[in-house]
């Protein structure tokens, strides 16, 4: 595995697996078994997800059999928008941690930038002070809301998780994190599927180039950006070959020819919504 150095001098690794849609106990904790054992030792899941005590359930586990330590782990969590106050971020925090059944975390995260997130981050900022949490970032933060955060806070977060994918890209979004130190991290690598992402002629043409899909083709895109890629897979075979994009390179021309792709904007979710925006903050974790 490579790694990256992120603004608190620890170091993540280039891949990750992640959880969302895997509110099952039994398959969470198995998939997430399975990426372990499969080399993944980065593992991305969040409150809202509803899956944090299938994952620390399939990480006692792997412990226990010997397949990894706790410290050859990294493991991120995230808090949720109604939590988002300094007293309720300090709960949650806790509570993640308990359902997790660890003793530090070693990325947590805002889920978005709603509600007192201001309040919620100098909650985060203290837990890190005190090492609860080893590094502290945000997610889904666009540029104009990252400069205003950066430009107001004591600590500047360690990674931003946004959407990217070549059909939305994001150049400019990864200029202000690279100004701030902030360090890209992709949620839905793969398009969740859109586009025809995994046949995609051009794609596909520059993997068989390779020996590679179309898929690790993409993957591989995003990690010559500087992006933490977290592809998600509940299939052993197709585990395998997310992890395995560090053994080629893409030419400038083929790194081009795949920014083309993007569309600017994203057809996963609208976060300028009203309507979403509101929903966000009226979703209650049971």
């Amino acid at each position: 595995m490579e790694y990256t150095t992120l603004n608190t001098g620890a170091r993540i690794p280039k891949i990750g697996f992640g959880v969302f849609q895997i509110p099952d106990a039994e398959e969470c904790k198995r998939v997430v078994l399975d990426a372990i054992k499969t080399g993944y030792r980065l593992i991305d899941t969040a409150a809202s997800y509803g899956n944090e005590e299938a994952v620390g359930a399939a990480i006692r586990e792997a412990i226990d059999q010997g397949i990894v330590t706790r410290k050859e782990l990294f493991i991120t969590t995230k808090l949720w928008v109604t939590d988002a106050s300094y007293e309720k971020a300090k709960t949650a925090i806790r509570r993640s941690l308990d359902k997790l059944g660890l003793d530090y975390l070693d990325l947590y995260l805002e889920h978005q930038p709603m509600g007192d997130y201001f309040g919620a981050w100098h909650a985060m900022e203290e837990a890190f002070k005190e090492g609860t949490l080893k590094a502290i970032g945000v997610c889904n933060f666009f540029p104009s809301i990252l400069v205003n955060f950066c430009e107001n806070v004591e600590i500047k977060p360690a990674v931003n998780q946004v959407e990217l994918h070549p059909f939305f890209a994001q150049p400019e979004a990864l200029e202000i994190m690279k100004e701030y130190g902030v360090i890209p991290e992709a949620w839905a690598p793969l398009a969740e599927g859109k586009h025809g992402i995994f046949t995609d002629p051009m794609l596909t043409a520059i993997g068989a180039k390779y020996g590679k899909s179309a898929a690790q083709v993409v993957l591989r895109w995003n990690v010559q950006r500087g992006v933490i890629i977290i592809p998600k897979s509940t299939h052993v075979e197709r585990m395998r070959q997310n992890i395995d994009v560090l053994d080629f390179e893409l030419t400038d021309e083929e790194m081009a020819k795949i920014s083309a792709l993007s569309l600017d904007h994203s057809e996963i979710i609208d976060h300028f919504d009203p309507k979403l925006v509101q929903f966000l903050n009226r979703r209650v974790l049971n």
